[in-house]
């Protein structure tokens, strides 16, 4: 995994970058289907809903290893299935939403490279941010290596 980070003057960002052993179509979907995101990104059963459409609103409900419950709501900003999504999070006391966006690119038949991209308004928030996505990348991963051994 490599990871990138930057300071700009309108915020501070970080990119995340796998080659993940799946195809872009199962990642895809790992992303995109309910069931299959609860499974890996640590979401509370029965909580993830989701209408991937521009405009369309997400939910889930997170857990934490040490047991804490916390809801995440937003919307999808750009769906360019199977290739990009950009995802809105509603943040307490913020007007807007913080956007991050996720790109597929095959890399082969059954290898795809992703690559997570955010931009936070301080340092602070950016690698609170990358930790979590971090954690989504492991999580992804090893449920994708579920899949091949199944």
């Amino acid at each position: 995994m490599s990871t990138d980070q930057t300071s700009a003057a309108d915020g501070f960002s970080y990119a995340l970058t796998r080659t993940l052993d799946a195809p872009v179509a199962r990642v895809w979907e790992a992303w995109t289907t309910p069931e299959a995101y609860a499974r890996w990104a640590h979401a509370a059963p029965g909580t993830v809903e989701m209408d991937v459409r521009p405009g369309g609103a997400w939910k889930a409900t997170m857990l934490t290893p040490d047991g804490n419950a916390f809801p995440l709501t937003g919307s999808y900003v750009e769906v360019d299935e199977p290739s990009r999504l950009v995802l809105g999070m509603d943040v307490p006391g913020r007007p807007d939403q913080v956007t991050m966006t996720l790109e597929l690119a095959e890399q082969g038949p059954d290898r795809t490279e992703i690559v997570l991209r955010q931009t936070c308004d301080t340092a602070e928030e950016r690698d609170m941010a990358e930790q979590g996505s971090g954690m989504l990348l492991d999580g992804l991963a090893g449920f994708l290596d579920g899949d091949k051994k199944s």
